[in-house]
This record gives structure tokens, sequence and C-alpha cells, in this order.
């Protein structure tokens, strides 16, 4: 398959290409950064990510996957304390990048004969805190676009679907504080596993809560 990775330079992402590489799949990891091997380019670039999927459509045709990992995360102790500037930086991150990969791409997943296209979305968008309003905010949006493109994929084979999370964990964060028990937190592997399984299934428009209680 052919599999986009939008935000690999992560740790989420180093999983989820690592995952997808393994299984002998072509993956195209892209990062602003640019680290790690990856394809730098800026998703907030619409023209930029327009001539992406133009180049992807000119060697491949077609996009099976695409998994948009590009996040952030900006919160406050209370709600009185929110900035409005984090809103902005939050907006650009979870929702303007997720606007352009879908509008960009969308010829090309529905190309693929089972494309999946799937984000990663966070319990704080079901009952956000006061300190967590601007990042509650942006992943509900984020959700709302999602579930809308699952819309203009019904029947033609491609799906669009929402895991959620309450946050992640990778070996590092383990290793820098053993103590720690990162309890609901969901290992990046396992992200990656939960991801890899969307193909066996034709669900669309759905949320798959990955919490470990």
């Amino acid at each position: 398959m052919i599999i986009l990775v939008a935000g690999a330079a992560g740790p989420a992402g180093q999983a989820v290409v690592r995952r997808f590489t393994d299984k002998g799949h072509t993956v195209i990891a892209v990062d602003k950064s640019g680290a790690d091997g990856t394809l730098a380019v800026d998703l907030l670039d619409f023209d930029a990510v327009r001539k992406l999927a133009r180049d992807i459509e000119a060697e491949h045709g077609r996009v099976d996957g695409i998994v948009h990992l590009v996040g952030g995360w900006r919160g406050s102790k209370t709600f009185a304390e929110t900035r409005l500037e984090d809103w902005d930086l939050l907006h650009d991150l979870l929702v303007r990048t997720l606007q352009h990969v879908t509008l960009a791409f969308e010829p090309l997943l529905k190309a693929s004969e089972r494309g999946r296209f799937a984000i990663v979305s966070a319990k704080a968008a079901e009952r956000p805190t006061q300190g967590n309003a601007a990042y509650g905010t942006a992943k509900a949006a984020s959700e709302a676009w999602t579930l809308a493109f699952a819309d203009a994929l019904e029947g033609t084979g491609a799906t669009a679907n929402i895991l959620v999370v309450k946050a992640l964990v990778n070996e590092a964060m383990r290793e820098a504080a053993p103590e720690r028990k990162f309890p609901g937190f969901t290992d990046v592997d396992d992200l990656a596993g939960a991801i890899d399984g969307l193909w066996d299934t034709d669900a669309n428009g759905t949320r798959l809560d990955l919490t470990r209680e």
C-alpha cells in the first residue's frame, strides 16, 4: 500500500511509519521539521500540500492510507487564564492542517479500492476541563471535520475514522519517569496497531476509544 503519515517525526508518527514499513508498504513520511528522514512539507501551506498530492499522484496514482498525526497542546490552570494566542496555534495545528490534507488528498484516497484516513483525537473533546478550553475545542473541531470527510467518502470504499486517546506514551517517556504508571495512556505502538486494523473493517465515521484503564 501507499501510506502517507503526516506529523511523522514525533513518537506516534515514528511508530506508525515503523509499523507499515515493517509490513513492506511504501510509507511517505511528512513532517514540517524534515527530521529523521521525513519529507519537509509545511501543511499550513495549502499550495505545498496540493503540490505534494500532485507529486504522489504522478508517482503512485493513489493513496491507500493517510494518518494525520499533526498535533500539539496548550493549556492553562483556569478558564480565565486561557490565552487566545494558544487557540490560534491549536487551530492551525489541529484544524487547518487537517483541512488542507483532506481537501488536497480526497481524490487520491477515493482512487484506492480501500483507502483509509485516520486522526487521533482526545477525551478532552468530549469533556473539556476549564484549562483545556482551547485544546478541547480544537480537537472537537477536528473531529467534526473528519466526520464530514467520512460522509464525503461514504460508498466509495474509502473511510475516515477517529481514534480517541487520553494521551499517548512511548518508551522514552517511561524511561524518563520509571515511577509513573501513565494510567489511561495509550502506547504509540498500540496506536499504530489500531490504525493498521482499520483495513480489517468497513466502519466509516466512527470514534474508536483506545483509552487504557
